[in-house]
């Protein structure tokens, strides 16, 4: 194993030489333009691409009063999302029936792993200095990403925003956001530019909330009108968080870039009671979490060679603690670490008649896990793995029929093995294919995805809590069929101006070897086996319309966007067909969903307004009227306006850095309905919120 581990480091090391040797130095005294074409903050195309690709910019969550990566998320079609109330309430996603382990969170490029549980609490993420959010399903569509990213089931993206300055060498921005509850969120944000070719950011948020709303228990299930009441407070959901950031942008030249970011955060989140039947359960336990990270990303791009290089190092400590418990105070405590060094060389093949129509991708990654506890058994694991993939891309253009023809394809490569102090594991392998075909013709584009997802077993089910460890990997297959279509835009008159867009995709999922979790002897005692066999069957369409009308020198006086989405999903348990809970729908997991979102831009106000349906669902495998989560509608509405303070110091063709104050106030829940989106923790009824920002 340890000799596998040094050749494929080494094999990454000389990956990285290998661009730097092939330097033209005779060019190294040419002062090149500061305009770089490495774009890795422009907005990714979402629509001719081989695998669905949903993005939101942080600029639209603005205006749609978005402060958090779940907010996000909600926005978009294929998703659903459990969330167990309030501000501090975890937040976890599951796309197109997969389950919340196959989906991969990463910030620019390179993934937030949890080796404890496999899942990455969204509403821990603020938006803050996010430039846009992209969620792919299968996996991304950019030329150089990690094996990481290419091993994920989906992928949802955070790329930073890096700084743009005009004729001043700094921004500054202040602001509070107040609300409901005892909501309060103030934030700080300075960029600098140092010299012609480097840039840094430095942004931080506190945000705390008492939790404290006030929900109906009502004590008869019929819904009836005449049905007794009574109306509780939310207990023990208090929320206190800090989150510090840092980046450092360096452009060595128009082909080559560095990013270096620096990231923590600590939170203290207290842990409410279900409500069950007439009563809410008392609690009194929370959890505590500090969390750390450094990650370096260089990308140099070049006629016939592209390469990135991505470095990480985290370590987070997280606590449980009930001094209620079951008879007795408890406290779990967890501490990770992991390292992680990832390398992708893409070569170009030129063509007589179109260059770069063929190219061959190599993505190496490894990563050394561990994690630490004061449990008596299985206190300290560790985990080894690595993967690699190689990618082979193709651009038909020798005939005229297919032109506009990419194909791709991947074989991917994932060996795992674990380690305790007197135990060694046996390791996990497996080669995964991908297959990706578009075609396009005008504004349509025709789409074809076939991946097979290969997910190890993660800590807790492998050690914690648990009676069985002999558990197989979860395998995925999926499959998608789409087409999108990009109209350009439309002239209505001298003025106005429209322009249309829209995807449609159906895809078929089978996840074999289902890890499933079994209560033994009690509700806190569990056995994990592989059991399942989950069938998933399903359609998101989305569709988007812009409208507006420019004034004498083209620049929209007001303009609206609307878009819309729409996600059926079958999505049902094969397991067993003797089971009473054969062909029926998987806990959590709406037949039916949509969202939409609409923003009103006028030289007066903007507004932002969000609606999002979720159908019925079911918490229990067995689908029936007494396991049955109701169906909701949630609206919310924000206003928004900035106003300009003092002249504006901007020089030609560069950003405006006029100083200005944003105002925005917003409702929330805004018809004050009250529902679950995981039965017993009931959501916030209708809140408000009001936010300040200056920037300098």
């Amino acid at each position: 194993m340890k000799n596998k581990s040094a050749i494929l480091f080494a094999a990454m090391l000389l990956c990285h030489a290998l661009p730097g040797a092939a330097q033209d130095t005779s060019k190294r005294a040419v002062t090149l333009p500061e305009v770089s074409v490495i774009e890795l903050n422009s907005r990714p195309d979402d629509k001719f691409v081989q695998t669905p690709t949903q993005v939101v910019s942080v600029r639209e969550m603005e205006q749609l009063g978005g402060t958090r990566l779940d907010d996000a998320v909600r926005q978009m079609s294929g998703v659903s999302l459990k969330d167990y109330g309030g501000l501090g309430g975890v937040k976890t996603v599951s796309v197109r029936g997969l389950g919340s382990q196959f989906s991969t969170l990463t910030i620019d490029g390179i993934a937030v792993n949890d080796c404890q549980n496999g899942q990455v609490d969204l509403g821990r993420y603020l938006l803050g200095n996010s430039s846009y959010i992209t969620l792919a399903n299968g996996q991304g569509d950019q030329s150089l990403q990690a094996a990481r990213a290419l091993a994920a089931g989906s992928v949802v993206n955070m790329e930073t925003h890096e700084p743009e300055f005009g004729a001043r060498p700094f921004r500054l921005s202040a602001g509070a956001e107040a609300g409901s509850f005892g909501y309060l969120s103030p934030t700080l944000a300075y960029e600098q530019r140092l010299g012609r070719k480097a840039s840094l950011s430095l942004w931080g948020n506190y945000a705390r909330s008492d939790g404290d709303y006030p929900f109906t228990i009502r004590y008869a299930q019929t819904g009836r009108e005449g049905d007794s009441t009574s109306r509780e407070i939310r207990e023990n959901s208090q929320v206190r968080t800090g989150t510090a950031d840092a980046n450092l942008f360096y452009r060595f030249d128009s082909h080559r870039r560095l990013h270096v970011k620096a990231h923590y955060m600590q939170g203290f989140h207290a842990l409410p009671g279900p409500v069950i039947w007439y009563r809410v359960k008392e609690s009194d336990s929370h959890s505590e979490e500090r969390l750390a990270f450094a990650q370096a990303r260089y990308r140099k791009t070049g006629q016939r060679l592209d390469v990135q290089a991505l470095a990480k190092y985290r370590r987070s400590d997280d606590a449980y603690e009930d001094s209620l418990g079951h008879g007795y105070p408890v406290r779990n405590e967890y501490m990770q670490r992991e390292a992680y060094l990832s390398q992708t060389v893409r070569y170009h093949l030129e063509g007589d008649m179109q260059p770069e129509y063929f190219s061959l991708s190599l993505a190496a990654d490894e990563s050394a896990s561990r994690m630490t506890s004061n449990l008596s058994r299985h206190s300290d694991v560790q985990r080894l793995a690595a993967l690699a993939a190689l990618t082979a891309d193709y651009t038909a253009h020798l005939l005229p029929l297919f032109d506009g023809l990419k194909a791709s394809a991947h074989l991917l490569g994932t060996w795992v093995r674990d380690y305790e102090p007197e135990r060694c594991g046996d390791p996990h392998a497996r080669l995964s294919p991908y297959a990706g075909l578009t075609y396009t013709r005008g504004d349509i584009t025709l789409r074809y995805f076939f991946k097979e997802t290969f997910r190890v077993p993660n800590f807790n089910e492998l050690y914690y809590f648990t009676t069985e460890h002999a558990l197989r990997p979860e395998k995925a297959a999926q499959h998608n069929l789409g087409l999108t279509y990009h109209g350009k835009t439309a002239h209505l008159g001298d003025r106005l101006r429209t322009r249309l867009g829209g995807t449609a995709d159906a895809y078929r999922n089978h996840v074999s070897d289902k890890i499933i979790a079994v209560p033994t002897q009690n509700m806190y005692l569990w056995s994990m086996k592989n059991m399942g066999i989950v069938e998933i069957t399903g359609a998101d369409l989305t569709a988007t319309a812009s409208l507006y009308r420019a004034d004498s020198n083209g620049t929209p006086p007001w303009q609206v966007d609307l878009s819309l989405g729409y996600s059926w999903q079958q999505a049902v348990d094969r397991t067993d067909p003797e089971s009473k809970s054969y062909g029926h729908q998987i806990p959590y997991t709406p037949r039916h969903s949509g969202n939409a979102a609409l923003i009103v831009q006028s030289p007066w106000v903007d507004l932002g307004y969000t609606l999002t349906l979720v159908g019925d669902r079911y918490y229990l495998e067995q689908n029936s009227a007494a396991s049955r989560v109701p169906g909701y509608a949630d609206h919310g509405i924000t206003l928004s306006h900035d106003f300009p303070l003092g002249r504006r110091h901007t020089a030609p063709h560069t950003a405006d850095t006029r100083s200005r104050l944003k105002v925005k106030a917003q409702v929330l829940n805004l018809l004050d309905k009250q529902y679950e989106v995981v039965r017993s923790y009931p959501m916030m009824g209708r809140n408000y919120r009001l936010a300040l920002i200056i920037e300098i």
